[in-house]
């Protein structure tokens, strides 16, 4: 008897009789997709600039991304939001980003609507909607789409990948991770990577494999049944981690420095068609040295940064071709409908010299040259956590001033290939019409034939905010049907209509030229002063790359697009506008557990994102371990926060209790017991107490006294003379091991504790052990 289905909700066909005999069957149909359906690969890179693929006129090598471009089209005015979660709600939901909660990076949520890090559920994703439709859907790689503080085991899980239509997840969930040491969640579990740096291992070398695993288990049950695969590489962001014979292909190729790059990539740029033949190449930055008045040893460093870099990227490029090859060998890849794209301009947080280790930058203590001219030949291996400098983000952006986090072209204009044989007949064409990345989930639908869904899990859904450019792709002539875009991030504002741009950046065109530094807050009177003042005009149809201001020229325009951005601003939950960044990053935000000074943590636990993190800097602190010592002693860490590229440790090793503190990478400070533990149940504690205030500004946190108690008898004490000032990052928090790479160079990772761990407790009420005869004790022992 053939099998008969009915469509869920509709009456059913069979027939119910008292008993099976006197009846017939009916089925559920299960949601099939439409037969000859394609495939739908979103490839997402990170901090990747419009100047940095090979077929936008780089001399860096991306042959595989080339290849798409050449068998597909290539798109010269998409536009980003100019920083990561942003423009990844955006891409992933066809809504602007702060209808979708996400102004900023998620952990700069403020209580705001716009701000406040909770992408609505009625902004349904992409693969909420296909499921809908029979494909299957994977996520690997960067997530960074929910509030920080949702990220541990104690959830909620609704904004995990799994929670948000994708069946499978394999990656992390912040912003960046080690490339050779990730934080890795599978499904909705944290694991251990697979192997380790020593034998191999890479993340974009395991994220491609598990892509292609993913496809082939349900292909080999399946064979028709197509997928839906968001792969989001944590490439090319920092840290820039590469294996060295990558970057040596490199040697000597950018001596040459920034200044030569931009000019070959614009005059290749021209001559391939990616900019307009009238092009103009804008200014040179002022916040950027000039090549030839660096010294040499700061050009070599330089250069080294930018080899390691291209390294970066080109082997970024090989392990996206192995997923492309895997894909023609099984005979997927002709209908594939494949959208690559970077979800911002290059990036500017390796600072004006560039760093070897990027969490200098976010705690305001750039290293002196040497100490990186010192470290120049580990760039990009698993004792760095390395960035290049502004000269090369400006480079990489090539034509357009400025980068990531600012409103200019250089922040929000981004390559952008679509390759689907199957699905059209151009070929190697470039495409002019405006697009950004909220037109990628309508483009999708409408080639899929299916409409945005009324509901997804019972919640109605809003509007798509963007337009499908599907008729481009066999029309290089058609029309544009986006004709307005507003952006927003960090107080830099800029819009988009037909063909003229205004832009309001803040604190300024540049850093030199900015009254106020970087992340200053907007007040209402500053807020009228630049809209009235500050307000810059391009008439981007005929000035590509923004290099001529006719405000002055072009007052009513002007003040036409200005009024039309606050339009935007309403519709979108724009307001208020907030050009803080410091201040965003210590906003108190709800917690799942109210406020408390006392947190306890146990062994073979998963490691803790640092977003709810006990927050120990600049503070009095204890850490108290309760522990078993085995007859025969044990070794090991007791709990850790942060990596190689700073933190801090509380461990034993060679049967001493040890503490380490790690400041950016750079200053190792150390307190050590001045007698052996012995066998048994022994209460271990670390007590710090500032004796000074931090200077958050100049890069130094609060010096203090640090203290060892075996027991509560003072058996160690030392003192710090500067401690981290802002923030660890990485800056996970593990009991029972160091997961690395290690805190200390000490231990070697992960270097798990031999005895047992019963708790470990951090309190940060800070009450602290007052003895007086061991103070004297340890004083006198010091001596």
């Amino acid at each position: 008897m053939p099998v008969i289905e009915y469509k869920p909700g509709s009456a059913f066909p069979g027939v119910i009789g008292r008993t099976t005999d006197a009846s017939r069957p009916a089925w559920p149909e299960p949601p099939r997709a439409v037969p000859g359906s394609p495939n739908v690969l979103l490839i997402v890179l990170d901090d990747t600039g419009y100047g940095q693929f090979g077929c936008y006129g780089s001399p860096m090598q991306t042959p595989s991304l080339d290849g798409l471009a050449a068998g597909g089209l290539l798109y010269n005015n998409m536009h980003t939001t100019a920083l990561c979660s942003p423009s990844r709600s955006c891409i992933i939901t066809g809504r602007n980003h702060h209808a979708n909660g996400m102004a900023a990076v998620a952990e700069m949520a403020t209580g705001y609507p716009g701000y406040n890090g909770n992408i609505p559920f009625e902004n349904g994703f992409l693969p909420e909607m296909l499921l809908q439709h029979g494909y299957n859907t994977y996520m690997l790689g960067k997530w960074h789409l929910m509030a920080s503080e949702q990220e541990s085991a104690a959830g909620p899980y609704d904004r995990w990948p799994l929670g948000r239509g994708f069946e499978r997840f394999y990656g992390f969930l912040g912003g960046d991770t080690n490339q050779w040491h990730p934080d890795l969640v599978y499904d909705n579990h944290q694991v251990e990577p697979p192997a380790s740096p020593e034998k191999g291992y890479h993340l974009t070398t395991d994220l491609a494999d598990k892509a292609m695993a993913f496809i082939a288990d349900a292909k080999q049950v399946a064979p028709d049944k197509p997928f839906f695969m968001d792969f989001s590489t944590g490439a090319t962001h920092a840290p820039h981690h590469v294996p060295r014979e990558w970057a040596d292909r490199y040697r000597g190729q950018f001596d040459d420095g920034w200044d030569a790059y931009r000019e070959t990539t614009f005059a290749k740029q021209r001559r391939l068609g990616v900019v307009p033949p009238d092009a103009v190449l804008s200014r040179h930055d002022p916040d950027v040295p000039a090549w030839d008045s660096l010294s040499p040893d700061a050009r070599r460093l330089a250069a080294r940064m930018m080899e390691v870099y291209a390294g970066f990227l080109s082997h970024t490029d090989h392990e996206i071709g192995r997923l492309l090859e895997f894909l023609k060998e099984i005979g997927e890849l002709d209908n594939t409908l494949i959208m690559v794209v970077s979800d911002n301009g290059a990036s500017p947080e390796g600072g004006v010299t560039g760093t070897t280790n990027e969490a200098q930058f976010y705690n305001n203590a750039p290293e002196p040259l040497q100490d990186s001219l010192e470290a120049i030949d580990e760039l990009g291996s698993p004792t760095m956590f390395n960035h290049y400098p502004w000269g090369w983000t400006w480079a990489g952006n090539t034509p357009f001033r400025r980068w990531k986090r600012e409103t200019y072209r250089g922040g929000a204009s981004d390559p952008f290939l679509v390759h689907w044989p199957l699905g059209f007949k151009a070929r190697g064409e470039v495409r002019t019409q405006y697009a950004h990345l909220v037109d990628m989930v309508p483009t999708v639908l409408d080639v899929l034939g299916i409409e945005p869904p009324e509901t997804i899990n019972g919640v109605t859904q809003s509007p798509l905010h963007g337009v499908s450019f599907a008729h481009t792709f066999d029309d290089g002539a058609a029309p544009t049907r986006h004709h307005t875009q507003y952006f927003e991030i960090l107080g830099h504002r800029a819009i988009d209509h037909d063909g003229w741009r205004a832009v309001c950046p803040w604190p300024g065109p540049s850093f030199a030229e900015a009254d106020q530094p970087f992340g200053t807050p907007i007040t209402t009177d500053r807020l009228s002063e630049l809209d009235a003042h500050h307000w810059e005009l391009y008439h981007v149809d005929e000035d590509f790359a923004e290099t001529r201001d006719i405000a002055a020229d072009h007052r009513d325009k002007l003040i036409e697009m200005v009024t039309l951005w606050y339009v935007e601003a309403g519709k979108y939950n724009v307001l208020p506008i907030d050009g803080s960044t410091l201040a965003r990053m210590m906003t108190e935000r709800p917690q799942i557990t109210k406020e408390r000074t006392s947190y306890t943590f146990r062994a073979g636990t998963q490691t803790l994102p640092a977003s709810v993190v006990p927050r120990v800097l600049n503070r009095p602190h204890s850490i108290t371990a309760e522990v078993e010592i085995p007859d025969g002693g044990a070794e090991g860490v007791l709990i850790s926060q942060g990596t190689r590229a700073g933190g801090w440790s509380l461990y034993i090793r060679n049967n001493k209790l040890r503490y380490a503190h790690n400041y950016v990478g750079r200053v190792l400070n150390t307190v050590s017991s001045t007698e052996p533990l012995t066998a048994g149940r022994h209460e271990l504690r670390f007590e710090f107490e500032p004796t000074g205030e931090p200077d958050l500004a100049a890069g130094k946190g609060a010096q203090g006294r640090a203290e060892l108690y075996i027991d509560r008898r003072l058996v160690g004490a030392a003192d710090f003379p500067v401690t981290t000032p802002i923030m660890f990052n990485p800056g996970g928090l593990t009991c029972g091991a160091d997961p690395g790479p290690s805190v200390t160079p000490e231990y070697e990772s992960p270097f798990r504790f031999t005895g047992t761990v019963h708790t470990v407790t951090i309190d940060l009420s800070g009450e602290l052990i007052t003895d007086a005869e061991s103070e004297m004790r340890m004083h006198l022992a010091r001596q």
